[in-house]
């Protein structure tokens, strides 16, 4: 194993790959980004608070809709903020931020393989994590877990780098005190989870492997302060502005949801397992081989084996969120690089995994394309061309993926054993491999997107937008379709609805929202006034002879205009 030296290149290399083609990858994964909706309800939720921030100047306490909402960090609100500032609010400029975050796990990846192994290895290892279904289309979404999902691996990937350095020299404490600061910035991503998943592997590394060398070369007395100079501030002056901050950022956001079932949010605790055997399902025999490889991995050159570091922190990652009662399908999302890069490592030169791979991958993808358009006709009775449109581009990639790999093929041969012997045209095949396969995720995203019934409101605002003018007062009754205020740049004032908004009504009673007799009277007196209502709930509210007419609506929400 190379712990000092990697597969090198000149400066337009990247582990074996040309500039052209991580700009070629980069363009194809933000190809949809524009296009899909934003999706109820967590893409219009991290989208509506940056623009709140921006709205109100107020970049320190997060709100959402002018209320309280502190149940995540605020990095990703301050990048889409800055964002917003400059190219305003769109689906692109929304999820820029995290999507962006998402594909820089592929280099990463490459790089750290690449110098700690070999080009062969990297290119594997590449290939492998654009081929998850999982990663490929949770990193399309504006949620939080892309961006922590980088910072996190990040943090691992730098530790280990440290750890395979010369003990003592400068490369060991660069990296180790970079893997300080990336900690610092996934802390700022999501929470204090990043103890437990970075500090829980290194104590299981060091029971299992009987070895307390790397906690002699964490630099404590630098990386401490690094971490808190750029992680604590903010902390600091949430809480000093708001002093029921901490009791429910670190008590009720962290130890209740883990502990209690409040958030509603329970399933069986093998609830991951199947998530991650269809997230790594194209190569899923090889990562159980990798697996047992990485185990027995041999000590490096300075006694540290990275590659089982990293399976211990998939291991812990899918165990910790599997004990807790509250589980969410995207929470594995960051295992997922390291497990790419030790089968990258595992299956690296042996004919014919790559190939398989693929192929398995591609019929997975038909499958799935299929079952979409099978599942609209059950559902809904009809098709959306829009949907078969989707399916047909996502079946023609996977199939054109799986003709490039059907002949043997394992990323980069030897040179010298024929047209597949040559290292650029194995590289090649590789690129166009994962180039095609990101695409097809995303594809499947758009089908599965426009498909009925609607999981966004944008079509509903476009019909409701020409009524809402500055003085309009909005409301929204019986539900918060988060995907609304976005798109309209408003904010609404809540009748009857409470949901995660709860802990923000509660601190503030009486801001951004109403009660229902108050919506009754103030409705009445209003001659400019637009209302979303839950569908049961605007059957009572038209039952009771409340006047307005119906100006949209979709299956979850109904427009009335008091006008």
């Amino acid at each position: 194993m190379r712990t000092t030296t990697g597969a090198g290149g000149s400066s337009t290399r990247v582990g074996g790959l040309r500039w052209w083609g991580w700009v070629a990858l980069a363009i194809v994964w933000l190809v949809t980004i524009q296009i899909r909706p934003m999706l109820d309800p967590d893409e219009g939720r991290y989208a509506e608070i940056p623009r709140e921030m921006v709205t109100t100047g107020n970049w320190i306490t997060p709100r959402l809709d002018g209320l309280k909402y502190f149940e995540k960090p605020a990095l990703q609100y301050w990048a889409t903020a800055a964002i917003y500032s400059v190219v305003g609010l769109s689906n692109w400029s929304s999820r820029l931020w995290t999507v962006l975050l998402g594909f820089a796990c592929l280099p990463m990846i490459y790089a750290w393989v690449a110098r700690l192994y070999d080009r062969r290895s990297a290119v594997a290892s590449v290939v492998l994590l654009a081929l998850s279904p999982y990663f490929g289309i949770v990193s399309h979404l504006d949620l939080l877990d892309a961006g922590f999902t980088f910072w996190m691996c990040a943090t691992v990937f730098a530790f280990t780098r440290g750890q395979c350095a010369p003990p003592g020299s400068r490369s060991e404490r660069n990296w180790v005190l970079l893997s300080w600061a990336l900690a610092a910035l996934a802390i700022l991503s999501k929470g204090i989870v990043v103890f437990v998943l970075d500090g829980g592997t290194l104590i299981l590394y060091s029971i299992l492997e009987r070895d307390l060398r790397p906690w002699r070369r964490m630099h404590f007395a630098l990386g401490v302060p690094i971490l808190l100079a750029l992680a604590a501030p903010w902390f600091i002056l949430v809480s000093l502005r708001n002093p029921d901050f901490a009791p429910y950022f670190f008590i009720h956001e962290h130890f209740q949801r883990f502990l209690t079932t409040e958030a509603h949010r329970v399933e069986p605790w093998w609830y991951f397992l199947p998530l991650l055997a269809i997230g790594a399902f194209p190569w899923l025999v090889p990562l159980g081989r990798a697996s047992l490889a990485a185990w027995r991995e041999p000590a490096s050159d300075f006694q540290f084996k990275p590659l089982k570091f990293l399976l211990i922190f998939s291991a812990l990652t899918v165990v910790f969120f599997s004990i807790s009662d509250s589980k969410l399908a995207t929470y594995i999302l960051p295992m997922f690089p390291p497990l790419a890069a030790f089968t990258g490592v595992a299956i690296a030169g042996r004919p014919g995994f790559l190939g398989r791979t693929t192929r398995a991958a591609a019929g997975f993808a038909l499958f799935v394309a299929a079952g979409l358009l099978i599942y609209s006709h059950h559902r809904n009775g009809m098709i959306p061309g829009a949907a078969i449109d989707w399916a047909i581009a996502a079946a023609v990639a996977s199939l054109l993926a799986a003709v490039a790999s059907w002949r043997r093929w394992d990323g980069v041969r030897a040179a010298g054993s024929g047209s597949d012997g040559d290292p650029a045209a194995g590289i090649g095949r590789s690129l166009a491999v994962a180039l095609l396969f990101v695409f097809v995720w995303q594809a499947l995203l758009c089908e599965y997107t426009v498909i009925p019934p609607s999981r966004s409101a944008y079509a509903l605002v476009q019909a409701v937008a020409p009524q809402v003018h500055p003085g309009t007062t909005l409301y929204s009754v019986g539900q918060y379709r988060q995907t609304i205020p976005p798109y309209l740049g408003r904010k609404l004032i809540l009748v009857g609805f409470a949901g995660e908004l709860h802990f923000g009504e509660m601190r503030q009673p009486g801001l951004e929202q109403a009660t229902p007799e108050q919506f009754v009277r103030q409705w009445e007196a209003s001659r400019d006034a637009i209302a979303f209502f839950a569908p049961s709930v605007w059957d009572h509210y038209r039952r009771q002879g409340l006047a307005g007419h119906v100006i949209a609506r979709d299956s979850f929400t109904v427009a009335v205009s008091r006008s």
